[in-house]
């Protein structure tokens, strides 16, 4: 965008304006994921006022504003300001610790006004300050939001940053500076993951194996429970996601993530998980009590690995393994399935292996870092993951090979032996994606590798097509 150069100083707003996201917000979940018994005491300190509040919370984290999502076209724009001899100030409601750490990054701003304990910079606050400071029509001032309308009315020029059809409205301004998104809908979907739901396949598979896959009843059941782990999984992605801001944003995939990259706000995104947990525990009343049970508990593991179990050694593949186990057990008590030792043996090698590839990933995709932001590893552990991991795969196998073998299997199977040809396609598939990975072609997720890659299709339609010859033939 070409500005006309003017002599008059350029008050830039921080909050949706050079950063897409609110830093009180930001300061919250920072709080939340440090210390999260303190979050109690946000409404008592609220009552003081909200300069009080951010006050406060100012003094009990600290925020790291190098993660932050800078908007790159109001850089550019300020970069070029700065460098034609402009006075660029930064006028923002956030406290001014948060503040003057901005400032000192970016090196854009010769001065900075912010709040403190007894002053929230906003509105007409804001702007009865700046017109003190400068005089009424002796400053241009940079919003994005109808909060800043007091302060773009007493401006010389306002600059409107992503604005609002209501903002646009009230304030004409010609000078706009548009962040363009993709359809709303699209960054709402995205956040839920919905390529992860084929997790909560598992739920349907102590039915499959039960050989009852053809009663209507209990697939209806199993639908149900299925849909039901779905949003409920959606709610732990997105107060994951929340709560890993700072990491998601130097993450070289994760930092397209909508609530990273600031396509989302941080409120929008506490209420979709509320909404999300509303409507999967809902869902589950369906069903047996029990099963209800089990989708509560699957929540409270879910939040408690976000704020804590993430970060210690082992214990978070050990859970992230138990959580699909869990939906095995879950889908059972839905469709009044029992779900046999073997099936779950398998299943917590199997998945013990996978959540070891994910965390391999992340260290092969260190570069000057040497350890996985809010992860307990060091890069000088991947030789022991890259061990550890195909042996959880192997032993799941071998589970298996031994469920051959075993009297009651029987009694569902005409031909049992069918069932070997199995193993190999298994070890073949474990040792296929371990050795991709450390050739680089595996980026991110595991599971959505494997939805994404042919051979994985193949193998799988060639493991079902095994399961039903064993099974008639």
């Amino acid at each position: 965008m070409n500005t006309q150069h003017t002599a008059l100083p350029l008050c830039v707003d921080l909050d949706g304006t050079l950063i897409a996201t609110d830093t009180l917000w930001e300061s919250i979940l920072v709080l939340l994921r440090t210390n999260p018994f303190i979050v109690f005491l946000l409404p008592f300190w609220l009552l003081s006022g909200k300069a009080h509040l951010k006050h406060k919370i100012a003094q009990q984290v600290t925020l790291s504003v190098d993660t932050l999502p800078y908007r790159e076209e109001v850089i550019q724009l300020l970069q070029q300001e700065k460098s034609s001899g402009r006075q660029l100030i930064l006028a923002t409601a956030a406290h001014f610790t948060i503040g003057n750490a901005v400032a000192e990054y970016t090196q854009l701003f010769s001065e900075v006004i912010a709040s403190d304990e007894k002053i929230n910079l906003k509105g007409n606050e804001k702007r009865d300050l700046l017109v003190q400071r400068f005089g009424e029509k002796q400053f241009d001032y940079m919003g994005d939001s109808i909060a800043d309308l007091p302060i773009l009315t007493a401006a010389n020029v306002g600059y409107l940053v992503n604005p609002s059809t209501s903002l646009r409205k009230r304030y004409p301004s010609p000078h706009i500076i548009t962040v363009i998104r993709p359809s709303s809908w699209k960054i709402w979907l995205k956040a839920l993951r919905p390529h992860q739901w084929v997790k909560n396949g598992l739920i349907f598979l102590p039915l499959a194996l039960a050989h009852q896959f053809l009663n209507w009843g209990k697939l209806i059941d199993g639908g149900i429970a299925f849909l039901a782990f779905s949003l409920a999984a959606s709610s732990g992605y997105i107060i994951n996601d929340l709560l890993d801001l700072p990491a998601d944003r130097i993450h070289p995939t994760k930092k397209r993530r909508p609530f990273a990259a600031g396509k989302l706000s941080i409120p929008q995104g506490i209420f979709l998980f509320i909404f999300l947990v509303i409507a999967s525990i809902s869902l589950s009343l369906l069903l047996p009590s029990a099963f209800t049970g089990m989708l509560v508990l699957y929540l409270i593991i879910t939040i408690t690995y976000s704020l804590y179990l993430k970060k210690k050694m082992v214990v978070d593949v050990l859970v992230l393994a138990g959580l699909y186990t869990h939906r095995i057990v879950a889908g059972g008590i839905a469709v009044n399935v029992e779900v046999s030792s073997w099936l779950l043996a398998f299943s917590m090698f199997i998945f013990m292996s996978l959540a070891f590839l994910k965390r391999y990933i992340e260290l092969l995709q260190l570069t000057e870092r040497k350890s996985i932001k809010n992860r307990n590893y060091l890069i000088d552990d991947i030789e022991m993951i890259a061990s550890v991991g195909p042996t959880n795969g192997y032993l799941a196998i071998l589970v298996f090979s031994l469920y051959i073998n075993n009297e009651s299997t029987l009694t569902l199977y005409k031909s049992p032996f069918i069932l070997w040809l199995i193993c190999p396609i298994l070890l073949y598939w474990i040792t296929r994606i371990w050795f991709l990975a450390r050739r680089g072609q595996v980026l991110d997720d595991p599971v959505q590798f494997a939805l994404t890659d042919k051979n994985t299709w193949v193998i799988s339609i060639c493991i079902v097509i095994l399961v039903l010859l064993g099974t008639f033939v």
